[in-house]
Parts: C-alpha cells; structure tokens; sequence
C-alpha cells in the first residue's frame, strides 16, 4: 500500500476564526472544501506544498457542539528555516505567547490556535514554509506501537530520541520523501493513560487500491471500524492499538 499520510484532521468550534488563523499567519490556502448538510471539511495547506505533503483537514460541524481536547493527541508540527524569526513574526501579529524558543531550547517552540490545538514550530531545511512536518500522538505501550505502524501501515522508524523520562519515535513509509508529514509516537515511562477527547478527529493515509488495502489490513490484524462499503467506497477507517483512528482514502 502507499501509506503515506495524506492529512492530519481536527474539529474547530468556529470554523471562521480557524481559517482566518491558518490563512493569515501559515499562508494557507484552500486545497479543497466539502459542504454536507450537517458539517463542512476544509483541506488546508501552503501554496507551494509538495505532492506528499499532507494537508490540515478542519472539520465544523453545523450543531454548535463543543469539543473536549483529551491528551491522547499532542500536536501537530509546522517547518520553517528560523524558529525565532518565525515565532517572532507571530507574536508581531499578535499570537498568543504560549512557549517561545529560549523555553525549548531554542530548537522549537509552540502556539495554539484558536480552538486550542497545539502547533509545534520546527526547523527543518526542507519544505514549503509552515509546512506540515509531523503530527505527534501519544501511545501506552512503545513496542506495542511502534510495532501496529510497521506491521499494519509497513512504515519504518527513521528518527529516534530517547530521553529520561519519555522517548520520541518518528514514522512513515520507508520511500516516503522528507517533505512527507510524519507521525511522532511519544512515550511516556510513567505508565499514564490517556484520554482522546474529540477536538482530534483522525490520520488520513493514502491507499493505491482501497479495497485491496483494506483487505490486506485486515489481514495483518487491523480492526475492522468502518469498511469502504460503509463509507460509500470512498474511503475506510481503522484505530491503532491506542485508539486512534486512522482514515484509508483512495490515492486517486
């Protein structure tokens, strides 16, 4: 299968207030919008993104509901050449200061955006500026992990960080290129659990044929949450071994 992430998806409570956010400080254009009866999506994403970049799916539902945050999802991760320079210019247009450089390190450093979503700000010298580079998820079990990702998905592990009290291990399809989105699982030693929340929604990945990779998920002991046949042949959904559900849509 393809498997390379096509988006990462999060549900905003004004899906006004989100886009002028990622329009006005990211840049982001519209890549795509579906308008239902009950919800609306819209795909986000530099103008010069790469082909396998991954896009920002904002998902509004039209009820008025609220969302709870949970902590089983961490954050996503946008690039650009100067975190300083960078978090700067965002403060300048009047960001809310949440964990600036020098708190970090100097290497990274974070914003919210309106809904509370947290957006990690990295270096990296590839890319199209604010650019998705990965979206961290948090799991209970490494091994156990580590290992859905490879089996399921045939991703490789490509980066690791280990450190005292956590460890950080980055994933994606071995021939997947660098300006493709990662999924970053972080590990806590602690032996906490985690709550999902519902302001995250999914990970999308790509499937050269839907039906054929689903079978073949099922296959390798993935859980069958919603088959294609359910979703109208144009996608299907699955969960991790930590609940986290993972969209399979068609790469065409």
């Amino acid at each position: 299968m393809d498997g390379t992430l096509d988006h990462v998806m999060m549900r905003t409570e004004d899906l006004d207030a989100a886009l002028e956010f990622y329009q006005t400080h990211f840049g982001y254009e519209e890549k795509g919008r579906w308008d239902a009866d009950t919800f609306t999506n819209v795909h986000l994403g530099p103008e010069d993104m790469h082909e396998d970049g991954a896009t920002l799916e904002l998902t509004y539902n039209h009820d008025g509901r609220s969302y709870t945050m949970g902590d089983a999802w961490g954050h996503i991760a946008v690039r650009v050449e100067d975190v300083y320079e960078a978090y700067e210019e965002l403060m300048d247009a009047g960001v809310e200061d949440y964990r600036d450089p020098d708190s970090c390190g100097g290497s990274y450093a974070f914003v919210k955006d309106p809904d509370g979503h947290e957006i990690e700000i990295v270096e990296r010298d590839h890319g199209a500026r604010w650019s998705l580079d990965h979206t961290m998820v948090r799991v209970e079990d490494a091994d156990a992990a580590i290992g859905w990702y490879a089996r399921k998905l045939e991703y490789d592990l490509f980066r690791r960080s280990e450190h005292s009290s956590f460890a950080l291990y980055f994933m994606k399809p071995e021939d997947a290129p660098d300006e493709a989105m990662s999924v970053e699982l972080t590990y806590n030693y602690d032996g906490r659990s985690y709550e999902l929340g519902d302001a995250w929604g999914h990970l999308a990945v790509r499937a050269d044929d839907l039906h054929g990779d689903w079978d073949t998920l099922l296959e390798r002991g993935a859980e069958d949450y919603r088959d294609p046949e359910s979703c109208n042949d144009r996608y299907a959904f699955t969960k991790t071994v930590d609940g986290h559900e993972i969209e399979v849509i068609r790469s065409d």
